[in-house]
């Protein structure tokens, strides 16, 4: 069996606060921890009322204080919204609090609007196509410095923190390829282009200095309950939120509701954003992983739940550990 790890946006719920968020995150990775999960990262959001991960480095160092052995990062920071000694600075010091267990994804959407991607950035003129050599620029400032260097990341320089770029359309996909970095796809939110951007992904890879061979991890939303009807009933939190989102209306994360009219079942129609969620009691968790496994062939699978209750949310994790444990066996 693959891989599997946890990614989490820390969702502030109705009612709660981004204090008990990041507590309750902090919990998350400490129960993917206990339950042998790979990786535990969180994704950078700005201007999101339902997101607290936004300080994405002070947060996973929150979760890192927690936590000892399961690696810890992030599913991503945002590369363009950033200087790339920041980052390498940030990353640094994660390093040397933690080492050994730290990674960097990198993306270059912005993870938020037009107007606050402006007061992110550091001039108006850094822009998303400039990524390609901010990535560059970020591999060479986490290295051992050259004779001669003038600027270093201090922590960071030589830390050798590793770096996996984050894609939702095949331009990540081609970049991770060409540089020949681990490449992590988010197919729990933009299916359509999995099979074309694995493809090319796998196709393209070059090896180099930090792989051999490619590394593919796969984003899923996995809802686990003890029945099917309580995963469905948990998963309309999510189901909401799409709704809202694709209204221009994003905010916190609702309660579950049911389904009553049917309306919610679209975001899970064929092409939609959650048209690949896993969502069930153990049997039908176990199976949907692992034809999700078979189908797609990742290193990794990735998953995200945003769940309402935080008991729950843990239970969910247990459940697809559960899965994850069976299907071991079972190969």
């Amino acid at each position: 069996m693959v891989a599997l790890s946890v990614l989490d946006l820390s969702p502030i719920v109705q009612g709660g606060s981004p204090g008990q968020s990041l507590r309750a995150s902090r919990e998350l990775a400490q129960a993917a921890e206990r339950l042998g999960f790979a990786r535990y990262w969180l994704a950078e959001h700005h201007n999101m009322t339902g997101i607290a991960s936004a300080a994405t480095a002070v947060a996973l160092a929150y979760a890192g204080e927690g936590t000892s052995t399961i690696r810890l990062g992030a599913g991503g920071v945002m590369l363009p919204n950033h200087a790339p000694l920041v980052i390498a600075e940030q990353f640094g010091t994660l390093e040397a609090i933690y080492p050994g267990r730290v990674d960097l994804g990198v993306g270059r959407a912005p993870g938020t609007d037009q107007l606050t991607m402006r007061a992110l950035r550091r001039t108006l003129a850094g822009n998303v196509d400039q990524f390609p050599e901010d990535v560059i620029e970020l591999l060479a400032l986490l290295k051992e410095p050259q004779p001669g260097q003038a600027i270093r990341a201090v922590p960071g320089s030589g830390s050798n923190v590793p770096v996996w770029i984050l894609g939702s359309s095949t331009f990540g996909a081609q970049l991770a390829a060409a540089l020949g970095l681990p490449f992590a796809f988010a197919s729990h939110f933009a299916p359509q282009m999995l099979e074309e951007a694995a493809a090319i992904y796998r196709q393209r890879f070059t090896p180099s200095e930090f792989r051999d061979s490619p590394y593919l991890m796969l984003g899923l939303n996995l809802v686990a309950a003890d029945t099917d009807q309580e995963a469905r009933f948990l998963f309309s939190s999510l189901q909401q939120a799409f709704i809202n989102l694709h209204r221009g209306q994003p905010g916190r994360l609702p309660p579950p509701v049911e389904d009553l009219d049917g309306q919610l079942a679209a975001t899970t129609a064929p092409g939609s954003p959650l048209a690949k969620a896993v969502v069930g009691g153990p049997e039908t968790v176990r199976a949907g992983l692992q034809a999700f496994v078979e189908r797609h062939r990742p290193d990794e699978v990735i998953i995200t739940a945003q769940i309402f209750d935080q008991a729950r949310r843990v239970r969910s994790l247990e459940i697809a550990a559960q899965a994850r444990d069976a299907l071991a066996l079972a190969a």
